[in-house]
């Protein structure tokens, strides 16, 4: 057959894009003729077997029937590989992350320099407000956290608040009344005391000799003591000091009263001045005007008590007649201010509700006073009872 007279058409030349279409892949890689670029891990794994070759896409388009389509396709025919996105942040945002969590620790790290495990008023780098106070130091315990093994498992009802420690100072309280309508005499009571104070004290200082002592002490004792007492002399020793003191050397309704303002005053203006403290003015360190107001009222109360109701409803009693009561129910003023004022001897005496308000306003003046000052760095349940004890004593030799 002849093929003269017809032109010879040639083939239109293939264009070989550098991203071949996913049916190509197919076709050259059973030929092994040609390959997309790939990765050299990608190669690696391929040669190891342990990725299979992609699987073509299907295509439903007619890429004939749409030229724009056909046009973008030709434009490149690499395969359509989905990839996983994972959380993408920028890097302003992954910066501020770092930082703040460079602070957390830094702010961490600080806090464990800074702090010592107290729950104790402020270090000596504590700076006090423009008021001179902060609530801290009425709201914490003044002592120490961790020598006493059971203030770290009870840190609220025995370190902060120091409950059984208070529930002892108030029934002294309460022992003394029951002492007192029973008939006791003070003469009774102060050997008790003396024989109490004598090997407790002795203890007392033989446990700061010996550390195994003072570890079975405070093992047995340490909810009754303040940590600050660890490395002191327990308030138990001042406390029985205070209490004979004054049953010894005062008058009996004197005495009687000096020991209640202790348990009850001291009990009051430690619970008030931690509660409501940060509200008042500071009157010294651990020492508030709202501790010293709940001293004074239970002060007055408590002598109000004593003298208007219980005192006249209870006795006498056998052996009264050796101990005298102080207070006969009348305040007289001194001759030289009756004489200086013109005033007849009459007129110079009053009695009843008013002799007992004077006596009670200052009967609670002395105790809150006496839990207020410092002495000499002496214990409260020592200065407590024998200031309010020469307090009232004075009084009442100078106006009974």
């Amino acid at each position: 057959m002849s093929f003269r007279g017809k032109p010879i058409i040639p083939a239109p030349p293939r264009v070989i894009s550098p991203s071949p279409t996913p049916s190509e892949i197919q076709d050259e890689a059973a030929q092994e003729s040609y390959l997309g670029p790939v990765t050299r891990s990608a190669a690696k794994r391929r040669q190891t077997g342990n990725i299979a070759l992609q699987q073509p896409l299907h295509e439903n388009v007619d890429e004939e029937s749409d030229p724009e389509l056909r046009r973008a396709r030709t434009r490149s025919r690499s395969p359509i590989k989905t990839r996983r996105v994972n959380g993408l942040t920028s890097a302003k945002s992954g910066r501020a992350s770092k930082s703040k969590k460079k602070e957390k620790e830094d702010v961490k790290v600080k806090e464990e320099a800074i702090s010592n495990g107290h729950l104790a008023p402020p270090t000596p780098g504590y700076t006090p407000t423009a008021a001179g106070w902060d609530w801290r130091d009425f709201s914490r315990s003044p002592s120490p956290l961790g020598l006493i093994p059971i203030h770290r498992h009870f840190k609220i009802f025995i370190h902060k608040h120091e409950v059984p420690r208070k529930a002892l100072h108030v029934s002294i309280g309460f022992l003394v009344y029951w002492l007192y309508v029973s008939g006791t005499q003070t003469s009774s009571v102060t050997p008790f005391l003396m024989g109490a104070l004598i090997p407790i004290a002795t203890t007392d200082y033989l446990r700061h000799k010996y550390a195994s002592l003072n570890r079975f002490y405070v093992k047995c004792l340490g909810a009754l003591m303040r940590e600050s007492e660890y490395a002191g002399w327990n308030g138990v020793v001042f406390y029985l000091l205070g209490a004979w003191a004054v049953l010894y050397f005062f008058p009996k309704d004197v005495a009687v009263v000096a020991v209640m303002l202790l348990s009850w005053c001291d009990t009051a203006a430690s619970t008030f001045g931690r509660l409501y403290g940060r509200y008042t003015p500071r009157l010294r360190r651990n020492k508030s005007l709202a501790g010293s107001l709940a001293a004074f009222i239970v002060g007055v109360a408590t002598a109000g008590w004593f003298w208007g109701w219980l005192a006249p409803r209870t006795g006498p009693f056998p052996g009264d007649e050796q101990h005298p009561f102080m207070f006969q129910g009348f305040l007289r003023l001194p001759a030289f201010a009756s004489n200086a004022l013109g005033l007849s001897e009459s007129e110079s005496v009053i009695g009843g509700p008013v002799a007992l308000g004077l006596l009670s306003l200052w009967s609670g003046l002395t105790a809150a006073g006496s839990e207020v000052v410092d002495l000499f760095g002496w214990d409260d349940n020592l200065t407590i009872p024998v200031l309010s004890g020469i307090g009232i004593w004075g009084f009442l030799k100078v106006f009974g």
